[in-house]
């Protein structure tokens, strides 16, 4: 199995009688994007900081390209790329002169560092504004020239703290699919933390939803939707014209299929031909496997007609807040 770029092991932190951080475990992949979800206050931006050796855990590890983040800080700031919530320039100086300097912090020679700086403000899209003072640029402005500031160096990975706040939508999604594009185009690993949950569906292969300090779900959308299903690996619904009890019956036969369910309940009862001429009837079925050519061969057979047929997937939104009403429990954590 591939080596995780980030990996935390039971790390915790406390202030006090306060727990911030509770035995977290949690491994990203090389060139995964990973959306670390929780409300303010859940203990993501702590998490950020003991991975970048910014503060102390109390126990536990945090490892970074194979690095102890609390003993050797320095060789974790040299390949990763950090950009908060705030990121601050020096607003006197254009958004050139400013990556420049980042470059030559880094080391990189003064003729490397301007080229470097111009081309990352071609591919932010802020080519036209290099020479404008970083002090008259918008919120979203910013954000795109705090992006370009953390690949200065050329990292590994790149942690970007609720990089979308105070953004337009429209600007959300450009931010957002240059951080993809960046993702797979460069084979980068990024962690985005963030509360805004439909931003991180959109970009993210893998989410972990984070509240009171702890882990409580990890995985890729459709895991945790089937999950919260208690079982069945997939669910398909199906709108069907000419439904009756027969065909009910038939796809329930199916190898299998766990269930068969008609949103209008009446279209079982009786069953035979009466049931045809109602109109579309939506079916949900369930199977531990996927059997949806099954399905809309057997809906043909049966001299049914299918209207409609879509994979039954919960959004993030949905699978945050089923979470949450089931507790913080963190037996769903894996």
């Amino acid at each position: 199995m591939e080596q995780a770029v980030i990996e935390l092991k039971r790390l915790t932190k406390q202030y006090g009688e306060f727990t911030a951080v509770a035995g977290l475990n949690l491994a990203i992949r090389p060139g995964e994007i990973f959306g670390l979800l929780g409300p303010n206050g859940a203990g993501k931006t702590t998490t950020i900081l003991m991975m970048l050796g910014l503060t102390e855990p109390t126990s536990g590890t945090a490892e970074v390209c194979g690095i102890d983040a609390t003993r050797n800080p320095m060789q974790v700031k040299r390949r990763v790329g950090y950009m908060p919530d705030d990121v601050g320039f020096y607003e006197d100086r254009s958004g050139l002169d400013n990556l420049v300097y980042t470059a030559r912090l880094n080391g990189i020679p003064a003729k490397d560092a301007r080229e470097r700086a111009a081309e990352l403000l071609e591919r932010v899209g802020l080519a036209d504004a290099a020479g404008k003072k970083t002090g008259a640029y918008s919120r979203g402005m910013r954000q795109r020239l705090g992006l370009a500031d953390v690949l200065i160096k050329r990292p590994e990975v790149i942690i970007l703290d609720e990089p979308t706040l105070g953004i337009d939508p429209e600007g959300v999604r450009e931010l957002l699919a240059l951080i993809r594009d960046l993702s797979r185009n460069e084979g980068l690993t990024v962690l985005l933390s963030s509360h805004h949950l439909h931003q991180v569906q959109q970009i993210c292969d893998r989410v972990g939803l984070f509240v009171g300090g702890k882990l409580i779900a990890c995985g890729d959308l459709d895991t945790l939707s089937r999950e919260l299903d208690g079982g069945p690996s997939h669910a398909v619904e199906l709108d069907v014209t000419g439904w009756n009890a027969e065909l009910a019956s038939s796809l329930a036969a199916l190898p299998e299929v766990n269930s068969v369910e008609a949103a209008d309940s009446d279209a079982l009862v009786g069953g035979g031909a009466g049931a045809k001429g109602r109109g579309i009837v939506t079916v949900r079925v369930t199977s531990t496997s996927d059997v949806t050519p099954l399905l809309a061969a057997r809906v043909i057979e049966q001299g049914a007609s299918l209207v409609g047929l879509r994979p039954l997937r919960y959004g993030l939104d949905d699978i945050y807040h089923r979470y949450f009403e089931g507790g913080d429990s963190g037996e769903r954590v894996h």
